[in-house]
């Protein structure tokens, strides 16, 4: 979205981004916003009909001044003649002026505070709807589309839509009104001003459109030079240490200097045009009353008009060149708000992923047995050829250990149909064992876990837990039996009780502090201000190390019957490593482990070990097994420690 100062004004000059399809987009924003169409129309009919009020007002400003210049003295055949003002009927229409005039005001203000209500309720709609798709849409869709741009569609671009949607409309029907208001009364008033005034201000608006199409590529240029500003600065702050190390310091000045000159050239002459806009706005106001009185005083002098029309005119001057402004600004408005909806539309249409039943419409609520009385419980609902299918739950409804027991049978997968990553994979791997799946990078071992998690819909074959169908039961089911430590370790703001307990229902304050007391995190812990109730936030000291011990406590409260550890201790010193080594070895028993390492030293115990290479297993056996065979395993070791020493 545009970004930076753009002009005198809101939104003066700013570059809009265009929507494809202006009407097709808005047709759905209006649908989206079906169920608030009613408060909608009456609040564009309030400001219609406030403005009105504000039209009327000059109408009647002249007939009180018409009612005071006739008790003004005046000479008739050379002798002065005093008449006396009607202060009865200037006193009547002083009081509908203030009616006029209260009523514009209160009626602007209660559409103004509807529109308000509904964009923002809009705006909310909208965010909720975002994190709910979020969670529905399946991670393929995150593998060609940044964390950066979902995160703009749900704050900048709804932001967009939530500021100038009440305004846009609100603005449009309002200088409508009142362009249109204005030009009748002014041509019922007289018609000859009225087409002088018309004159008057198609000169100002000439001139505005020459100055706007002049500034427009300058406001272009602007927007392309601070994308360059920034992108430099970015690149050169995040590899300062880098810039430092290879002197490229006068390299990064002089293309600073050359970017920091363009936005120079094309700032100053976008803003000093934009700055053009107002007074040329005043000028046209000012000709316009310029060429009333002018106009006005030869009619009046003809006897054509009353005084109370050139006082008219004056105030319907300013009425009418008002809007033209309002009306590109409303329109202007409408085309960013139209091109961020396209965006949070367009994110909201993306496919997902096949629609399967909650935890609460089959009545599940883990660690409560679902047969609750034998009376009609909360899983008695549920058909019992579900509650078969659902892992750690037998026919009956009744919790049930999942052994950990899993078989892969000819998988295959791609992330694109036509480009297989995984070809024919198959393993059988018995509950408790510590199964290490190595290789080189891209041979697909994180692919393997994703699909045994069901992060991915496999292209062929099956994958089964305890002889269960993975692809048969739904997904918060299969994630259930799992635990995680990954090597980017996630901690969110929180106390540090949270984020062991995370997700994980019914958690002891005792089961945390043994989970921590098992990966050595405990003492620690301790010796934080507020103990294991310390908020985790930017301000937090935990080294990666900590963390990763964090996540491994947390894998430990979640008691999950198969653990899964993707290069835990790959970013971490030695000693740590070593630290960490033995909260996974604590961690591991009496659980299936999938292990993948880059550190060979690390698995030597596995139970198992699975060699990859381009999506296939081409070895498994021990580590003695492999090593005796002396093929890509054993080749894998040995230039690790060749490397290593």
């Amino acid at each position: 979205m545009p970004r930076g100062p753009m002009g005198h004004g809101p939104g003066a000059g700013r570059t809009v981004e265009k929507p494809a399809d202006f009407g097709k987009v808005m047709g759905k924003l209006m649908d989206y916003c079906r169920n608030y169409i009613p408060v909608i129309i009456i609040a564009l009919i309030l400001g219609a009909a406030g403005t009105v009020c504000q039209i009327i007002g000059p109408d009647k400003l002249k007939d009180m001044t018409n009612e005071i210049v006739k008790g003004l003295p005046a000479v008739v055949n050379g002798r002065p003649v005093t008449n006396s003002v009607d202060f009865a009927a200037v006193g009547r229409i002083a009081w509908l002026l203030v009616a006029l005039y209260v009523g514009y005001a209160v009626l602007s203000y209660v559409q103004s505070w509807m529109m308000a209500n509904v964009t923002q309720r809009t705006a909310q709609r909208l965010r909720e709807s975002i994190s709910v798709k979020i969670n529905k849409l399946p991670l393929k869709y995150y593998d060609k589309v940044s964390y950066g741009d979902v995160l703009s569609r749900i704050t900048n671009d709804v932001d967009a839509i939530g500021q100038t949607l009440g305004q846009s409309l609100g603005s449009l029907i309002t200088s409508v009104t009142l362009f249109v208001g204005a030009l009748v009364m002014m041509f019922y008033n007289n018609v000859i001003m009225t087409l002088c005034a018309i004159g008057a201000s198609l000169i100002g608006l000439v001139l505005m459109m020459v100055i706007m199409k002049a500034s427009q590529k300058y406001f272009a240029q602007q927007q392309a030079a601070l994308g360059d500003v920034n992108g430099h600065v970015e690149e050169m702050y995040a590899g300062h240490l880098i810039v430092k190390a290879y002197n490229g310091e006068a390299d990064s000045i002089r293309r600073f200097e050359q970017y920091n000159a363009d936005l120079y050239e094309s700032g100053w002459k976008s803003q000093f045009l934009s700055g053009l806009m107002m007074p040329l706005m005043n000028f046209i106001g000012n000709f316009g009353y310029v060429v009333v009185c002018v106009v006005g005083a030869a009619l009046a002098m003809d006897g054509q008009i009353e005084f109370g029309v050139i006082v008219a005119f004056m105030m319907y001057i300013r009425l009418f060149t008002q809007p033209l402004s309002q009306f590109a600004q409303a329109f202007q408005n409408l085309q960013r708000c139209a091109a961020a909806a396209e965006r949070v539309f367009g994110f909201l249409e993306e496919p997902e992923m096949a629609e399967e039943p909650t935890k609460a419409e089959l009545g599940v609520d883990l660690g409560v047995d679902l047969a609750v009385d034998g009376h009609g419980g909360r899983g008695a609902s549920m058909p019992a050829t579900q509650r078969a299918q659902l892992l750690g739950y037998d026919a009956q409804g009744h919790v049930q250990p999942v052994r950990g027991d899993v078989e892969f049978s000819h998988v295959q997968f791609g992330y694109e149909p036509d480009k297989p990553v995984i070809h024919d994979f198959s393993a059988s791997v018995a509950a408790g064992q510590k199964v290490a799946i190595v290789g080189p990078t891209g041979a697909g071992k994180t692919t393997m876990v994703n699909l045994l998690m069901r992060f991915y819909e496999i292209s062929g074959g099956s994958i089964s837990i305890d002889g269960v169908n993975t692809a048969s039961v739904p997904r918060w089911n299969v994630h259930d039996q799992f635990s995680m430590v990954l090597q980017d370790t996630w901690v969110f703001r929180g106390t540090v009780r949270e984020n062991i307990a995370y997700a994980k229902p019914g958690v002891t304050d005792e089961q945390i502090v043994a989970a921590c007391r098992a990966v050595g995190l405990d003492h620690y812990i301790q010796s934080l201000p507020d103990g294991y109730d310390t908020v985790l936030d930017d301000k937090s000291t935990l080294s990666a190390g900590q963390k990763q011990l964090l996540t491994i406590a947390r894998a430990m409260v979640q008691d999950a019957p198969i653990l899964i550890l993707d290069e835990a201790t790959s970013s971490v010193d030695t000693r740590t490593e070593e630290l960490i080594q033995k909260a996974m070895d604590a961690l591991t028993v009496g659980r299936t482990s999938f292990v993948i390492a880059h550190r060979l030293s690390t698995i030597r115990d596995a139970d198992m070990i699975l060699v990859m290479n381009h999506g296939d297993v081409i070895e498994r056996g021990t580590h003695e097994e492999l090593l005796a065979a002396g093929g890509f395993y054993a080749d894998l070791y040995n230039s690790q420690f060749t490397l290593a020493g």
